[in-house]
């Protein structure tokens, strides 16, 4: 009996060592993935190439440094028991690398090709560890406040195409989750950030939808063609 309450202890204390292990690895993660979302939102129509460019450097950087230390802490079935110690800095890095991704390409990271970037990082020999849908969709959702940002960022800079992409990008993460939580377990969290999503879906609608109105009532400078000016309809003068 009393081998086998040694054996007990010594799993137990084991597992406390590790969780206290990812704990630091995810806020590692978190702190570098915010890094890298920073680093996104510097971005103008002068420089998109180069800041995006870097983003995906950095966010590389997090991939090989900090996630892989988490990967190699979780291989085997630990993720599964350990998963809200390190669920936070899983859902920063999902965030940041989906962001990354529609920046470039306006289109959407999905949970297979961010699952397929973490498989070189462990030992063949033991199960890998997978970002669950639950994480991916918690991070997906944080990603509508990044995009509301990026928007009115956007309409600051001019580039009021892309905010609209931006608006019916959100609108389509919103609307498809919408049809995907109420057949979820009960997540407090999932909730929470759905009425926080809806929020941010809002903003950007607002904000797309008052340029817009406002553009339209603005006439173009003396011999523009540009119907942003505000002079349409006024006669060149002769000098």
């Amino acid at each position: 009996m009393n081998d086998a309450f040694t054996k007990y202890t010594q799993y137990l204390n084991d597992l406390n060592d590790k969780r206290e292990r990812v704990v630091k690895a995810s806020r590692d993660i978190t702190m570098n993935s915010k890094k890298v979302i920073f680093q996104v939102h510097r971005m103008s129509k002068y420089n998109k190439e180069e800041v995006l460019k870097k983003a995906e450097k950095d966010l590389a950087a997090v991939t090989n440094q900090y996630m892989s230390r988490l990967v190699k802490e979780l291989q085997g079935t630990d993720f599964w028991k350990l998963r809200r110690a390190y669920s936070p800095g899983v859902q920063e890095y999902i965030e940041a690398a989906t962001f990354c991704k529609f920046c470039k390409t306006g289109t959407l990271l999905n949970l297979d090709e961010i699952n397929a970037t973490l498989l070189p990082l462990g030992d063949p020999s033991l199960e890998p560890l997978q970002i669950n849908v639950l994480d991916y969709l918690l991070g997906l959702a944080d990603l509508t406040g990044e995009l509301m940002r990026l928007a009115i960022g956007r309409i600051s800079d001019g580039e009021l195409e892309f905010a609209k992409k931006i608006c019916s990008f959100a609108r389509d993460i919103y609307r498809e989750l919408t049809l995907v939580v109420p057949h979820m377990d009960d997540s407090s969290d999932m909730k929470t950030k759905m009425d926080t999503m809806l929020q941010s879906v809002k903003k950007i609608e607002n904000a797309c939808f008052s340029v817009h109105v406002r553009g339209s009532e603005y006439m173009p400078l003396t011999g523009s063609n540009d119907p942003s000016s505000f002079l349409v309809g006024v006669p060149d003068i002769e000098l």
